[in-house]
């Protein structure tokens, strides 16, 4: 009897540790020193980490090509990622000083070098359908020629990205940005699980249970309070995103 209660707490245990949310750093690891928001450096950085995956950007520029980068308009210039060529736009110095904003093939061919850490890749919503539905056609070619496609969860806030890489990549994960649709519906459309923002969850903690009990996935933005970061453990998300990977990783080993 001893024996067995003793295995029955060894198993409980592995199950609470195999429930802890997986850590994902928000635009790479760009609060570490000499990184920058979706940098080439705050990649490797976060792989040097150990987190599970390294979230970026991606836009369509005006001529078609595809580039890494969070904000639309880009800080301090009137350069708009989908309006702007992607030489206009490259040319950008990133905060570190050492860094350009680089093209998506570029950041590919990095993540390609390093297969411990996944790839989380948001397309950004354009102001076209049409050119989402391209720069989503692109965005799988490059995935597939640079042979990280398996390594590669894809998330978006609109609707018509999330369906066109559905039938795009019909075996890779896509997770809905918006936080406007409850479980049931992202279920309907066939997507793995919702990835939703602090106030939305905070908003609708029932939707993690029951995105679970549908057989989704469930992760939250951008999470970086000690405080949050307990609060989104105890309610049992399987991925937080994070600005702070050491301090959620930290965290998460106590």
């Amino acid at each position: 009897m001893k024996t067995q209660l003793v295995m029955a707490a060894l198993l409980f245990a592995g199950g609470v540790a195999a429930a802890q949310p997986k850590v994902i750093a928000h635009r790479g690891y760009w609060t570490a020193p000499g990184s920058a928001q979706n940098s080439l450096s705050s990649f490797a950085k976060a792989d040097s980490v150990g987190v599970y995956g390294s979230e970026i950007d991606v836009w369509l520029t005006a001529d078609d090509r595809l580039i890494v980068n969070h904000d639309r308009v880009y800080k301090g210039t009137d350069i708009d990622m989908e309006k702007a060529t992607a030489r206009e736009i490259m040319q950008i110095v990133l905060p570190n000083g050492t860094e350009n904003i680089p093209s998506l093939d570029a950041y590919l061919e990095l993540v390609a070098s390093k297969p411990a850490t996944r790839l989380i890749l948001e397309m950004k919503s354009l102001s076209d359908l049409n050119r989402e539905d391209l720069a989503a056609e692109k965005i799988a070619r490059a995935l597939r020629k640079h042979g990280v496609l398996e390594r590669t969860d894809i998330i978006a806030f609109s609707i018509n990205a999330c369906l066109a890489f559905k039938k795009l990549l019909p075996e890779t994960k896509i997770y809905y940005l918006n936080g406007d649709l409850p479980p049931k519906s992202i279920k309907k459309l066939g997507l793995a699980g919702i990835d939703y923002s602090v106030k939305t969850l905070q908003e609708h903690p029932q939707w993690v249970k029951q995105a679970h009990d549908l057989g989704l996935e469930v992760n939250v933005w951008t999470v970086d309070s000690e405080e949050e970061m307990k609060y989104f453990i105890d309610l049992g998300v399987d991925y937080i995103t994070t600005d702070y990977p050491e301090r959620l990783q930290a965290l998460l080993e106590q």
